[in-house]
């Protein structure tokens, strides 16, 4: 996986939205909610889903490079193999997963990750699921030095834990394309 990752050019599939925008998801895919009753069956219509998309033949490691997995898509299975093994084993695409619980609210001009009390257990999870990597992700709303400091701070930290679980992170601080001072945010983010 990771001589793939190094070296072949793809893209990577985004097939980690968690609750909140898992209904609007599946809405825009012609399921409606009336379709299902609660969140158990919401995420089965969504593994359905995504189950159908990476199943059909054109979604193979020859165009896509990794899939980022919703921590319930990895623990379900895919044609009776796990999700994370069915990608990398059956379509060549290596499997990474979200491990961020969302974004606190909005302070000093970032949305830093919620708490993860639980990440080595979802990282000891993903290692034997057989994922290669992870995603975590924050946003930077305004150039505010201290705020986009903590946030970059804060990236670093979960990544040297994922490293420590012999799992590759995807660091994603990223800035609002809408941020009016979106220049200013890169600079000193490339600086913290």
């Amino acid at each position: 996986m990771l001589a793939k990752v190094a070296f072949q050019n793809g893209f990577l599939s985004a097939l980690d939205q968690s609750g909140g925008s898992t209904a609007k998801a599946l809405k825009l895919y012609g399921v409606e909610e009336s379709e299902y009753s609660g969140d158990d069956e919401m995420f089965d219509k969504v593994h359905e889903m995504r189950t159908r998309i990476i199943t059909n033949p054109v979604y193979h490691g020859a165009r896509i490079l990794g899939a980022i997995l919703f921590e319930q898509t990895m623990e379900r299975s895919i044609c009776g193999k796990g999700s994370a093994r069915y990608l990398w084993e059956d379509k060549e695409v290596v499997p990474f997963l979200k491990i961020d619980k969302g974004l606190m609210d909005e302070k000093d001009g970032v949305q830093l990750m919620k708490e993860m009390p639980a990440l080595d257990a979802l990282l000891d999870k993903a290692v034997a699921a057989g994922v290669f990597g992870t995603k975590e992700r924050s946003v930077i709303k305004q150039a505010n030095e201290a705020g986009i400091r903590a946030a970059a701070e804060q990236q670093f930290e979960v990544g040297r834990q994922v490293l420590a679980k012999g799992l590759v992170p995807i660091l994603e601080p990223e800035v609002d394309i809408n941020a009016a001072d979106k220049e200013e945010c890169e600079r000193l983010l490339l600086d913290a």
